[in-house]
């Protein structure tokens, strides 16, 4: 196998510029924040339903189901606000990306033993879906969720002046 030529280097360089890039590290950071302060709202404000949400998993025991809902939201909102203002990155970043692990375990689990879920992603609210659809939009979730983890992934390690509280 031949070596890399001075073009391959140049653009290996170019690519780990644009992927460091402070400017790539404020809209990925702000970005990522984003969705988890919009997904986390529909959570604090209707528990009992995020909860039921949180229960269709089969995965949590139930005396566990509760203080989940009522933790869990508040994480996301919480690292979602950090990663906007740009305080706490990397932190916010590592708990994001740990977040989106288990959310895409945790749909997988229940894609593997054919149990259809609502992911109670972004609502909290019970549609009128068939399995083929919830399946359907379990696999879109995993999707997302791992484009969302590559984010994670890139405000974590993204080494730039992004780690400062200012935009």
């Amino acid at each position: 196998m031949a070596g890399k030529t001075a073009a391959d280097h140049e653009g290996d360089r170019a690519m780990k510029r644009l992927l460091g890039s402070r400017w790539l590290s404020r809209i990925v950071r702000i970005a990522l924040g984003a969705v988890f302060v919009y997904s986390a709202w529909p959570k604090i404000v209707d528990p009992p339903a995020f909860a039921q949400m949180i229960w269709n998993y089969r995965i949590l025991p139930g005396w566990a189901v509760n203080p989940v809902a009522l933790a869990l939201p508040w994480l996301e909102l919480l690292c979602g606000v950090a990663l906007i203002a740009g305080c706490l990155r990397r932190g916010a970043a590592l708990i994001t990306g740990t977040m989106l692990v288990v959310f895409m375990g945790a749909i997988s689990a229940d894609l593997a033993r054919g149990i259809a879920i609502d992911c109670g992603c972004f609502s909290v609210a019970a549609g009128n879906r068939t399995a083929d659809e919830l399946f359907r939009g379990m696999k879109l979730d995993l999707l997302r969720d791992a484009g969302l983890l590559l984010l994670a992934l890139q405000a974590l390690f993204s080494r730039t002046q992004a780690d400062s509280p200012q935009l």
